[in-house]
């Protein structure tokens, strides 16, 4: 039935959100369709880039889709994502058995760390 799934972001500038979600974050563009889309390949999650029109949902809207990104350790993690110019906010969250650092894309779409909390 389903062979593939992604988690469609809408962004204003599609060049800006490629750069920051492989250069900032680190992840691999899988593939770029001009200006109209490109998808980004995660650890077990695709994420598609979808440039933002008059008609739909906007970017940074209140109840846009999070994307949560596991890591090892959140701290060593952070710094890394603080050096390329992620602030964070300023609480570090516990959720049950993660940890969790809350931030932003450049269109304030909503994104998280996530790591197991230690011992």
């Amino acid at each position: 039935m389903f062979t593939e799934a992604n988690v469609t972001v809408m962004v204003t500038d599609l060049d800006r959100a490629v750069q920051f979600y492989t250069e900032v974050l680190g992840l691999a563009l899988k593939q770029r369709m001009g200006d109209g889309w490109a998808e980004i390949e995660a650890p077990g999650l695709t994420i598609g880039l979808h440039p933002a029109n008059a008609h739909g949902p906007q970017p940074g809207q209140t109840g846009s889709l999070s994307i949560g990104l596991g890591v090892a350790a959140l701290e060593p993690a952070m710094v890394a994502l603080q050096a390329k110019g992620v602030v964070f906010a300023p609480r570090i969250s516990e959720d049950g058995p993660v940890r969790l650092a809350f931030f932003s894309d450049p269109d304030r779409n909503p994104l998280y760390l996530s790591a197991p909390k230690q011992g």
